[in-house]
C-alpha cells in the first residue's frame, strides 16, 4: 500500500474523495448515545432499545472501538453484535450510524505487524492503550481497509443505518518513524528546492544546525529549531486530513448513496475540551465529511458555565462554513465531579442546540464494568436500571420528539469572529517555556472567546485554513497570532481598510509562516495597519491600568505578557502603570483606510478583558443583549424564518430574566410572553423563545 509523503500529494488526495451529491443530513434534532453491545454484561439490545424508545432516544452510534470483537482473527469476521444491535434498534424506530472501527487495534495485528505501533520521539508505543497506532503504516492500511470494507459491506443496506463516523477523534499520535521523516523530508525538498533555501527560511545556522546536502538531513524529534519543529507538526497533521480523505473514498466507496460521513473532532485536553485542537487543522480535515462532528466535554455540578459548550459548538460550526454539525459525544455523568445535578442536563442540551448542534449523543448509554473507563458513567450506571440522570434524559428526548424538527438547522449571522490558526498556536507554544509555561495560545483564545461569550456576543470561529468570509463581520477579533504569511496579514489589513474593525492581541504578527522572527520593526506587516510599534516585552509584575480607564476596579490588572507599546499614528487608550514602564501605552486604536484597528499589548483579567471587547464591539456596532453570565441568551433563524432565543442559566438560583424580545412564545412550555416581558427561569433553566 503505497504511503502517501508529499504535501501535494496529500492535498490531491483529499481532492480525489468522491464527491457525494446531497447526502441525506437529519431533518430533525437527533438524541442519541453510543451504545456497545459487546460490552455488556449479557445480551440486552432488545431491552435496551425499548428503554431507549421510552427515553426518547432516536439515534446510537456503534461499533468504532470495537475491531477485535468485531474481527477476532485476520479475515475472519463476527458480525453477531453488530446484527443484534441494528436488529433491536430497528424495530424501536432508532437510527444507527456506525463507527469504523480503526483507532483501537485488535492483539493479533500487533503481534503480526509490531510496526504497525506508532514510532514517536521517545520511542515505539506498547500495546494496551487506544490510539497507539502509526496511521501512515501499511499493514495498519491493509488491516483497516479489510475491517472498514468488510463492515460497510455489511451493513450498508440495513434500514436503520443512516451515517458512519470515521475513525475517532483522530490524530496522528506523534508519529515519527524513520519513514515518516524520510517523507517529511522529501516534502520540504519538494517545497524549497535547495537546502540554502531551507536554511534561509528556518534560521538553521543557529547552533551549528545548518543542513549542507538532503543526504545529512536530522532527525527532528530532537530538534531545537522552532521553524523545523512546527513544520514538522504541521506535516503530521497533513497526515490527519490524508488519513481522514482515504477513510472517506474507501466508505464513499461502499456506502449506500445518501448516507452521510462524519468524524468526531476534539479539542485540545486540559481536563475537559478546552481550546483549538493543536494536532489536527480542523478546516482542512473536515473537507471530505458530509457533515462536521465534535466531542465536548466540559466541567458541570458548581463549575458549570457553558463556555465549553459554547466554544465547541462554535468551532465545530464554523469549520465547514457554518453548517450544522453533531455533537457525537458528550457527557451524561462522566467523571463523578461531573454527574449534574438537577437541571443541568436539560441546560446542557439545549446549550448545545444554541450553537446549531443538529444531533446531541452521550457517551455512552451504560456505564462500564470493566476497564480504563469504568468510572466515567454513561445514560446508566452498571446496573443498567433506570436513575435520575435517565429520567431527566427522557424529558429532553420527548422536548426533541415534539420539536425536532422544528429546532433542526438553526442559522446563525453573527457580526464578530474569533480568528484561530493553528500555525500561530505551534509557533506561540514552541516558546512557552519563556513565561513557564503559564502561557500559551489556547489562553489567549479562551481568554478573548469567554470574554465575549459571557456577555452575550455571538462569534463565529474562523481561520486562514478556512474559506470565511471576513467581510462578513463587523468585528474580527486576533488573538496572538504569532506566526503568520505576509498574505495572511495583508488580508487581515485589507478587512479593515475596506471599514472592518480589528482587535489583534500581544504576540501578534511577529514571525512569519516559517516562525522566523521578522526583522523589521514588530509587530511586523501589522504595524503600519495598527499604528504602533514597540521592541520590548516584558512578564509584568504588579502593573495595573494607569487610572483605571474601564472601572475594573480590582480587576484591573496585566499579567503574563506586556509590549511596551509606541504609537506612531494610533491613539492610547491605555498606559501601564506600576512595574518598570509606567506611562508607556498598553492599548492603541487606530484609524486604518476606513476602518480600525486596535491593539492589546497585554493579557488582561477576564473581567478587564470583557470590558475592552464590550468597548470595542459598540465601536463596530455590534449588537448584544443586556444580559450577563451567568443569563446567557444565544440567537437564530429557524427554517420557517422566525428568529428563535435560548434563554440559559447558568446558577443554582432561580432568576427573573429582563429579557428585551418582541412577542414570542416559549416552544418548551408553549405560554406565550409578551414584547419586552421579563420571563421566570428556575435554577439551571432554559428557555427556547419564537418570535411571534
Amino acid at each position: 500500500m503505497k504511503f502517501v509523503c508529499s504535501v501535494a500529494a496529500i492535498a490531491a488526495s483529499i481532492a480525489a474523495v468522491p464527491a457525494q451529491a446531497a447526502p441525506s443530513l437529519p431533518d430533525t434534532v437527533l438524541f442519541g448515545a453510543a451504545y456497545y453491545d459487546e460490552y455488556t454484561p449479557s445480551p440486552r439490545a432488545e431491552q435496551d432499545a425499548a428503554m431507549m424508545k421510552a427515553a426518547g432516544i432516536s439515534v446510537v452510534r456503534i461499533a468504532e472501538s470495537t475491531w477485535s470483537t468485531l474481527e477476532p482473527q485476520p479475515g475472519q469476521f463476527d458480525f453477531t453484535s453488530i446484527d443484534r444491535t441494528l436488529l433491536a434498534m430497528h424495530r424501536n424506530g432508532i437510527k444507527v450510524i456506525v463507527g469504523t472501527p480503526t483507532y483501537a487495534i485488535p492483539t493479533w495485528l500487533a503481534k503480526a505487524h509490531p510496526n504497525v505501533l506508532v514510532v514517536r520521539k521517545d520511542g515505539p508505543a506498547r500495546y494496551g492503550p487506544r490510539q497507539n497506532m502509526d496511521i501512515t503504516d501499511p499493514d495498519f492500511r491493509a488491516a483497516a481497509e479489510r475491517v472498514i470494507v468488510a463492515l460497510i459491506d455489511h451493513v450498508r443496506d440495513h434500514p436503520a443505518v443512516i451515517g458512519y463516523q470515521l475513525d475517532n477523534e483522530t490524530k496522528a499520535y506523534g508519529v515519527a518513524s524513520a519513514r515518516v521523516q524520510a517523507a517529511f523530508q522529501a516534502s520540504l525538498r519538494e517545497r524549497f528546492g535547495s537546502t540554502n533555501a531551507l536554511n534561509k527560511a528556518f534560521g538553521l545556522d543557529y547552533w551549528s544546525n545548518r543542513i549542507n546536502s538532503w543526504e545529512d538531513f536530522p532527525d527532528v524529534t530532537g530538534t531545537i529549531n522552532a521553524s523545523l519543529g512546527n513544520a514538522f507538526a504541521e506535516y503530521q497533521r497533513g497526515l490527519v486530513n490524508e488519513y481522514l480523505a482515504w477513510q472517506a473514498g474507501l466508505v464513499r466507496a461502499h456506502a449506500r448513496p445518501k448516507q452521510f460521513l462524519t468524524q468526531n473532532f476534539d479539542l485540545e485536553w486540559r481536563g475537559y475540551s478546552y481550546g483549538v485542537q493543536p494536532e489536527v487543522n480542523h478546516w482542512q480535515a473536515a473537507r471530505p465529511l458530509d457533515v462536521a462532528g465534535v466531542d465536548i466535554y466540559h466541567p458541570s455540578q458548581g463549575a458549570l458555565t457553558g463556555a465549553e459548550i459554547a466554544f465547541g459548538g462554535d468551532l465545530a460550526r464554523s469549520i465547514k462554513g457554518g453548517q450544522n454539525y453533531l455533537v457525537v459525544e458528550t457527557q451524561a455523568q462522566g467523571f463523578p465531579q461531573w454527574t449534574p445535578y438537577p437541571g443541568q442536563l436539560r441546560l446542557q442540551a439545549y446549550s448545545h442546540l444554541a450553537s446549531g448542534a443538529n444531533m446531541i449523543a452521550y457517551w455512552h448509554w451504560a456505564s462500564t464494568g470493566a476497564g480504563l473507563e469504568t468510572y466515567w458513567k454513561g445514560l446508566l450506571s452498571q446496573d443498567y436500571a433506570p436513575n435520575p440522570v435517565l429520567a431527566e434524559a427522557s424529558t429532553i428526548g420527548a422536548d426533541l420528539k415534539r420539536l425536532g424538527k422544528r429546532l433542526v438547522n438553526l442559522k446563525k449571522d453573527n457580526k464578530v469572529a474569533l480568528y484561530v490558526s493553528n500555525a500561530a498556536l505551534t509557533g506561540m507554544d514552541s516558546f512557552a517555556f519563556v513565561t513557564g509555561d503559564k502561557l500559551k495560545y489556547n489562553d489567549v483564545v479562551r481568554r478573548m472567546y469567554d470574554a465575549l461569550y459571557r456577555q452575550n456576543i455571538e462569534a463565529d470561529i474562523v481561520s486562514p485554513d478556512g474559506a470565511a468570509d471576513l467581510s462578513r463581520y463587523k468585528l474580527v477579533i486576533v488573538p496572538a497570532l504569532y506566526a503568520a504569511s505576509d498574505a495572511e496579514i495583508s488580508k487581515l489589513n485589507a478587512y479593515a481598510k475596506a471599514g472592518g474593525h480589528v482587535l489583534y492581541t500581544f504576540k501578534s504578527g511577529f514571525s512569519d509562516e516559517n516562525t522566523r522572527v521578522r526583522a523589521s520593526v514588530q509587530p511586523g506587516g501589522l504595524a503600519e495597519a495598527a499604528g504602533v510599534t514597540f521592541s520590548q516585552f516584558a512578564v509584568p509584575q504588579g502593573v495595573t491600568l494607569a487610572g483605571d480607564p474601564y472601572k475594573a476596579g480590582p480587576a484591573n490588572t496585566a499579567s503574563d505578557w506586556q509590549e511596551m507599546l509606541q504609537p506612531t499614528t494610533a491613539s492610547v487608550l491605555a498606559r501601564y502603570d506600576g512595574g518598570g514602564w509606567p506611562g508607556t501605552a498598553a492599548l492603541t486604536r487606530n484609524a486604518y483606510g476606513k476602518g480600525e484597528v486596535e491593539y492589546l499589548g497585554f493579557m488582561p483579567s477576564p473581567e478587564l478583558a470583557e470590558k475592552i471587547l464590550a468597548e470595542a464591539s459598540d465601536r463596530a456596532g455590534v449588537q448584544r443583549p443586556a444580559l450577563h453570565w451567568p443569563l446567557i441568551q444565544r440567537s437564530g433563524i429557524l427554517t420557517d424564518g422566525k428568529r428563535v432565543h435560548y434563554v440559559l442559566n447558568y446558577a443554582a438560583t432561580p432568576a427573573s430574566v429582563p429579557i428585551a424580545l418582541p412577542a414570542a412564545h416559549d416552544l418548551l412550555s408553549g405560554k406565550a410572553v409578551g414584547a419586552r416581558q421579563p420571563i421566570d427561569l428556575p435554577a439551571w433553566g432554559v428557555a427556547v423563545l419564537a418570535e411571534d
